[in-house]
């Protein structure tokens, strides 16, 4: 088996594994440190500006990439998404919210590094994960000059391609074939993207499964002051 092959047919599902069984031996053992260790009562300075930009960009580009790859062709044809179109929806939504996402997670990256109160509070794995995610989203976005050039030529067969990767995994029928002519950018994009579901269980981002999604239902709270008492 050549290195192509073992990163794009059985390192997804290496990083997969880690990723879920390591989530759950984390729940498991773990539960005090299953938590976001939010440092706003270090520092407080434009970290408000600075974590909403990171965070709606990401979880933009998340659900972006989720829809996008693992929707299949078929699909996007049945409802009148042209190959070229499905391309630029893609290129233009990921240059937005990659920038705002990139944006944000500098100024995360630089308080916490360089921000003494901070970075003395920061675990290892604090910086780790950040800078991973920066390098991520940093190879994401060089790879929307290429995805341009692609897109100029009316030649949308490395976006198809990726996305009959990806669908190949999920079914558990890998084909590391399909990237063999992609753009090296984006097989580096792809290795980068994969190795954040890695680390996912041993970092902070262990969080993201405790989203209050029911605060978006829940009734308003009554708040009685004791002023004029």
């Amino acid at each position: 088996m050549n290195l192509h092959n073992f990163l794009y047919g059985v390192y997804p599902y290496i990083a997969l594994t880690v990723f879920l069984v390591g989530s759950v031996m984390r729940f498991d053992r773990e539960q005090y440190t299953w938590k976001s260790d939010s440092s706003q009562l270090l520092s407080k300075a434009n970290m408000r500006l600075a974590s909403n930009l990171f965070h709606i960009g990401i979880i933009a580009i998340f659900f972006g990439h989720a829809v996008g790859l693992l929707t299949p062709h078929s699909v996007f044809l049945a409802l009148g998404v042209s190959d070229m179109t499905h391309q630029m929806i893609a290129i233009w939504a990921g240059s937005i919210f990659g920038v705002m996402c990139l944006i944000g997670g500098a100024m995360l990256w630089l308080r916490r590094m360089f921000n003494t109160r901070v970075s003395a509070a920061s675990r290892g794995s604090d910086k780790l994960i950040l800078s991973w995610l920066l390098v991520t989203l940093i190879l994401g976005l060089s790879t929307i000059p290429v995805s341009l050039s692609h897109a100029n030529e009316g030649n949308p067969g490395v976006m198809i391609a990726l996305a009959e990767w990806v669908q190949s995994i999920v079914y558990l029928r890998p084909d590391p074939a399909l990237l063999v002519g992609v753009d090296t950018v984006f097989k580096i994009h792809l290795f980068f993207g994969m190795t954040v579901f890695l680390l996912f269980p041993f970092t902070r981002l262990v969080h993201v499964w405790s989203v209050p999604f029911g605060y978006l239902a829940r009734p308003y709270q009554i708040v009685r002051t004791k002023k004029g008492h």
